[in-house]
């Protein structure tokens, strides 16, 4: 079994994410995507007036809940403490004795990647795709988007370009603007019912 792991604050999840979920499971062949939004990044400062990790679990169970490829997974929103890949990437591997692994990030994590807690062991448990949305015409068919091997041992997985981002959203949100189609009707109904985002 091929199983993918994509981690991230989905503060809140959009459009984007979604896109980039299917089209790595298309491209890499996996059986199973697992979404694991974090608790708290040892890397990044949560954004003032941010979901709390509840919230943005819930939020992505909406986002990503049509796909029975994904599942959404709390096993770092319940975990106390730090959120740190390697510890997942053990946990899943456990779990999934037999299992191939497939990490999957954006090109903005893969800069920090050597930052990480222990980036050896990473690759040791899982293989790196690294989700690219660079240059690529949104009508690009599934067997354009292949996934290439780059150097390092990981891959790039090219996505459908999707311009739109989580602190984009909150932007708007705190400004009054509406956010209709870049996060599901769920999602975005969710913000709206708890006061998500507002100045």
């Amino acid at each position: 079994m091929r199983l993918g792991v994509l981690g991230g604050s989905f503060d809140p999840p959009h459009a984007g994410h979604v896109i980039a979920a299917v089209d790595a499971c298309e491209s890499l062949g996996l059986d199973r995507l697992v979404v694991i939004p974090t608790a708290t990044q040892p890397l990044k400062v949560r954004a003032q007036g941010g979901a709390t990790p509840g919230q943005r679990l819930e939020m992505a169970r909406l986002a990503f809940g049509g796909d029975p490829r994904i599942e959404v997974s709390a096993m770092e929103t319940d975990r106390v403490g730090l959120s740190y890949t390697v510890d997942t990437l053990e946990a899943l591997a456990a779990a999934n004795p037999g299992a191939e692994l497939v990490l999957l990030l954006g090109s903005d994590a893969l800069k920090d990647f050597g930052r990480w807690k222990n980036p050896d062991r990473i690759r040791d448990l899982a293989r790196i795709a690294v989700l690219a949305r660079e240059g690529l015409a949104a009508t690009a068919t599934p067997d354009e988007r292949v996934a290439t091997k780059m150097s390092g041992g990981a891959e790039i997985v090219t996505t459908r370009r999707v311009d739109v981002s989580s602190s984009e959203i909150r932007v708007r949100v705190a400004a009054g603007r509406s956010i209709r189609g870049f996060v599901a009707e769920s999602v975005e109904e969710f913000i709206s019912t708890a006061k998500l985002y507002r100045s």
